[in-house]
Parts: C-alpha cells; sequence; structure tokens
C-alpha cells in the first residue's frame, strides 16, 4: 500500500504522538509499504527528506514561541532584581504549517496514496481530510487528544472550563465523523470521548494501542557505563520517572510524594528523565524540601540510552492526568518495572492496581508516597509486580499494533472500491 501519514508533530521531537507517528512511519516501511510523512518543517522550509526508508515531507511552517519545541534544550528563567520571570516566549518554538492546503494538494497528486492517516485535527491534518474526501481516498483518525488534555494546563475556573470541554468534545467527536475509520489508544478514552454523547456515533471505532517495540524495552540491569555516565548509584533504590517536564504532567505531585516516601526509605533516590518548561520550578522545589541529595534531572535522554535508563528502575512513577495511554508507562512496563500512576484518564488499562502496581487518586500525593514505600520495601511484591508488568506490556507490542493498522488499511480501502464501483 501508498500510506499517507499527517502530523502536527514529528521525528526529531519527542512526545507521544511524534514517537508514534515515526513508530508506525518506520514500522510500515519494514513491512513492505510505501510511506509518505506530511508535517511542519523544523527550519520554516519546505523540503523532502527520507528517514529510516519513509519520505517525510516538511512543510513550510512559523513558530509558536509561547510553546518549547522538544527538541531543543528549554532555557531557564530569566531574572528581574532577583525574581524569576515566567517564560513568555522561546526562541525555539513549536512550528505550526498554518495554510498548508497547497502544498499538500501537489505532494498528494504527485503520491497517489491508497489511504491517509491523520494523527491530529492541526492545518495539516483538517487540509489531508480536505483533500482525501474530495478525491475518495479512504481516511483513517487516531485521536490522542482528550478535552482536559489542553484545558488542565490552563488552570480556567471551573465554570468554564466545562463548557469548554464540551465544546472541545463536540470537536473532536466532529471531526472524527469525517473518517472512514476512527482509533483510539485504549477503550477508555473511546468511551470517555466518542461513546459519552448522547448522539450516536456512526463511524467504525477501534481501540489500538500505541504499542512498543519489545526488542527495545526489555527487563534486566543497566550496564555499569549507564550508571557511570549519570551518575546514578547502583546501590540505591530508584523512583523513575520519563517524560515531558510540563505543568500538565504533574511532576511536582511525584516530588511531593518522594520527598514523603524518603522518610521510610531513606536511600531512594528520584530519577527524573525529561525537559520542559516546569524543570526550572521543580529543581527550585527540590532545593527548598531539602532533598537535592536524593535527586537527579537528566535532563532529555534519547534511545539507546533511555532503553538502558529503564532498566536502573525500581519503580516507575507518574501522577499525570491527561493520558490516553501513556507510551512511557508501556515502555516501563515492558522494561518490567512495577508502576505506580493515578486513577484518571486511560492508564487503568496498563497499569493494573494491585496487579502490576497502585493506582493512586489524582493529586494525592500521600497516597502516591504509600504506594511508594509499599513497593520500594517489599522485594517478594516488587518482582511480581515486575513480572505482571511484562505480560501486561506484551499485549501492546508494537507488531501487534502494526497488525491491527494494517488491517485497518486493508479494510476501509476495500470499503471505499466497493463504494465506487457501486456508484
Amino acid at each position: 500500500m501508498k500510506i499517507t501519514i499527517a502530523t502536527a508533530v514529528y521525528y526529531p521531537m519527542i512526545n507521544g504522538v511524534a514517537v508514534f507517528s515515526h513508530n508506525l512511519a518506520v514500522g510500515l516501511v519494514k513491512r513492505g509499504h510505501e510511506v509518505l510523512v506530511i508535517c511542519p518543517s523544523q527550519t520554516g522550509k519546505n523540503y523532502t527528506k527520507m528517514i529510516d526508508g519513509a519520505k517525510v515531507a516538511y512543510l513550510r511552517s512559523m513558530q509558536a514561541k509561547i510553546y518549547p519545541d522538544q527538541i531543543h534544550s528549554v532555557p531557564k528563567k530569566k531574572k528581574f532584581m532577583g525574581v524569576e520571570l515566567p517564560h513568555l516566549f522561546y526562541r525555539h518554538g513549536f512550528r505550526v504549517s498554518i495554510f498548508p492546503a497547497l502544498e499538500i494538494k501537489k505532494i498528494l497528486d504527485s503520491f497517489h496514496p491508497d489511504v491517509v492517516h491523520v494523527q491530529i485535527s492541526d492545518p495539516i491534518g483538517l487540509s489531508v481530510v480536505s483533500y482525501a474526501r474530495k478525491n475518495r481516498i479512504p481516511i483513517v483518525t487516531t485521536e490522542h487528544n482528550q478535552p482536559e488534555v489542553i484545558t488542565d494546563p490552563l488552570k480556567m475556573p471551573k465554570m468554564v472550563k466545562k463548557p469548554m470541554n464540551y465544546l472541545l468534545s463536540s470537536y473532536f467527536r466532529n471531526r472524527q465523523s469525517k473518517s472512514d475509520f476512527v482509533t483510539m489508544p485504549t477503550k477508555q478514552s473511546i468511551e470517555n470521548l466518542l461513546l459519552s454523547s448522547d448522539k450516536d456515533f456512526a463511524v467504525p471505532v477501534a481501540a489500538v494501542s500505541n504499542g512498543v517495540d519489545l526488542t527495545n524495552f526489555k527487563p534486566g540491569k543497566a550496564p555499569a557505563q549507564i550508571y557511570d555516565k549519570y551518575k546514578i548509584p547502583q546501590d540505591k533504590p530508584i523512583v523513575l520517572y520519563v517524560g515531558r517536564v510540563d505543568p500538565e504532567k504533574k511532576v511536582g505531585t511525584v516530588i511531593e510524594a518522594f520527598a514523603q516516601a524518603l522518610i521510610k526509605v531513606p536511600e531512594a533516590v528520584l530519577v527524573v528523565v525529561g525537559d520542559g518548561v516546569d524543570k526550572a520550578r521543580l529543581q527550585k522545589m527540590v532545593l527548598d524540601l531539602e532533598i537535592s541529595d536524593s535527586v537527579k534531572f537528566l535532563g532529555r535522554v534519547l534511545p539507546p540510552d533511555l532503553y538502558e535508563i529503564y532498566k536502573i528502575g525500581s519503580v516507575f512513577v507518574t501522577a499525570s492526568e491527561i493520558e490516553t495511554q501513556g507510551i512511557v508507562l508501556i515502555e516501563a512496563a515492558a522494561s518490567g518495572l512495577p508502576l505506580i500512576a493515578v486513577n484518571k484518564g486511560a492508564v487503568a488499562e496498563v497499569c493494573l492496581n494491585s496487579k502490576n502496581g497502585y493506582l493512586c487518586e489524582p493529586g494525592d500525593a500521600k497516597g502516591i508516597a504509600e504506594a511508594m514505600e509499599k513497593i520500594l520495601l517489599d522485594e517478594k511484591k516488587r518482582r511480581e509486580f515486575s513480572e505482571k508488568s511484562v505480560e501486561i506490556a506484551s499485549e501492546h507490542d508494537f507488531e501487534k499494533t502494526l497488525d491491527k493498522f494494517i488491517n485497518i488499511y486493508h479494510k476501509v480501502i476495500n470499503d471505499k472500491s466497493d463504494l465506487n464501483y457501486n456508484i
């Protein structure tokens, strides 16, 4: 098949959608399909590049300087008379293609895709859907968002947030209704977004895990050079967080919980892997709590080191409330780590309470601290949770994800062919 993947974020950016889109493109190429990825340029100018066998068309773009690009390091906040100023603009901002329709038409007229797979309803996604509908090309969309992903970080009043969530839900459902097939990473995310409305959703929907490459994420002990390189002690229990270090990820709640857990597990070390706009605040928080000797911020870590970093953990912890699945949770589980997460979003399909970890209430630092203590102080439970995590992760093998998407592509192509024949 000739498959077009449209996304607002792509390699070398680091977030769930970018990682998934890249993995999907590379996996499809390895299965013998021809793949074209359409995404915003990271230079502003349009150009085409082959990456891991997939053709990537980078469209003209402009900076949205209010959000970091997830490629460059987030700079420290500037100070004025000793007071830190909030980040308002970023030199290396997130890039957006504003009016991509003509570029997309030229690219797709040349490529002639059998099917398009749209990841995000940005201008690129909307333009690709419009082109596909006009040209009777089958459309698959994957919805990675929930309204809370957008509204939670804005800290808007409840009386504003509730109608905003309703409007966003309506927009997401309307966008998906233009497709021939819709997927979301979990059954819970489908229930929350597409099936919670009084109106029936007529388009076929399926839960398809984002998946991880289990050849990269395996249990075991990290080599000594990883401990040396990142200055991590080999003889202490490690509480691990991997992901964006932005306010909506609630890393501060993890730090608060860890500070409480240190009372009973004083030898523990918290390792935070990732970068983001909240990093400077969290580093100050660690200083204020007087736990800086027990917390390490590694910044952004890329493969292959990342595969080994997971192996240093004794337990993986996240307090994020906005996950539609959480690729890092699957990666951690595949690496044999017990999980601690909060019971919101769709993480309950990866973190099974009292099976491979603990689900805590959102914002409950005390509950997260107690979960840390239970796992770190009970070697038998830690081993049982580790084995169960590996078992659960096996259901999210990216090869299974590829099988499902290839089957979906064949279905929508065949269905569209039958419809065109009847017309």
